[in-house]
């Protein structure tokens, strides 16, 4: 069975000659880097053949170390890359793909950024419509925005990153689950059931939100909710986070199983299986 994580990040430190933006993002609060090899080492570890790479937020909309890993390692990593919204580019999309390894975009969204609504990103959802560039999006507390923009631009496919769940644990982490439940009726959106560990206060194998796990699997289906970890954030070990999903539910396997742990993603993104 193909396993592909749907969400890692990997990052460099701080540096003079590579500095991270001072203001207006979020800071990891780690002091040591994760680079290309040490991921490879803990995937070959733990049995992950494929990570789908997410840039992180904190080292602004920048995208060359996930570039530089799939130039490296051809076949074992993918990129959802960051696109800086200024200047307005659209000729940027066209060749968005001739970058080693990218597949699409992500983005980290709150219900108050207002280019969601004001018409003046339509560029960018009209883009990835157009040259076939998949979007993943974080977007806790925006669900009614995605609806919206999901039934505007059906074109594009876009997922819903750790399941658009509140950063609290159990039952209120999961408030908001029946909006998302509710965009599994639009065919172009998907889920990523990734970082799940981190929004349960039990030990492995987090029982207590299995059942959640159930219902987006029921309205999403095994092609359209893709396993994934976000590594660095886990409160438990990368095969524990493997184990949680082929070894924990017993309602999860076969070809269903096959389909949510990796295929499933790859399909959705334009991974090639043969790559």
């Amino acid at each position: 069975m193909l396993i592909t994580d749907a969400q890692v990040h990997i990052w460099a430190a701080d540096r003079p000659d590579r500095p991270w933006p001072k203001t207006g993002r979020s800071s990891p609060h780690r002091s040591e880097p994760l680079g290309a090899d040490d991921l490879l080492r803990q995937m070959d570890a733990t049995g992950v053949d494929r990570v789908v790479i997410v840039p992180p937020s904190w080292e602004g909309d920048r995208n060359d170390l996930a570039i530089a890993a799939c130039r490296a390692h051809p076949g074992r990593f993918a990129i959802m890359g960051r696109l800086d919204l200024l200047p307005v580019d659209p000729a940027v999309l066209a060749g968005w793909r001739a970058q080693s390894g990218m597949l699409g975009l992500r983005f980290t969204v709150r219900p108050d950024h207002t280019w969601l609504t004001d018409g003046s990103a339509d560029w960018v959802w009209q883009g990835a419509a157009r040259h076939r560039l998949p979007v993943m999006i974080s977007c806790p507390g925006a669900l009614p925005i995605i609806d919206d923009l999901a039934a505007r631009h059906p074109g594009v496919k876009f997922v819903i990153d750790h399941l658009a769940l509140i950063r609290t644990k159990d039952a209120p982490a999961f408030a908001d689950l029946p909006k998302l439940l509710a965009l599994a009726r639009h065919p172009n959106v998907a889920a990523k059931a990734s970082a799940l560990p981190c929004f349960s206060s039990e030990a492995y194998p987090y029982r207590n939100i299995h059942g959640y796990i159930r219902q987006v699997f029921d309205a999403f289906g095994p092609r359209r909710m893709f396993w994934g970890t976000d590594l660095t954030r886990l409160p438990c070990s990368y095969r524990q986070a493997v184990t949680m999903f082929t070894e924990e539910l017993p309602w999860l396997g076969g070809t269903d199983l096959a389909w949510v742990m990796g295929r499933g993603v790859c399909e959705w993104l334009g991974w090639a299986l043969s790559a």
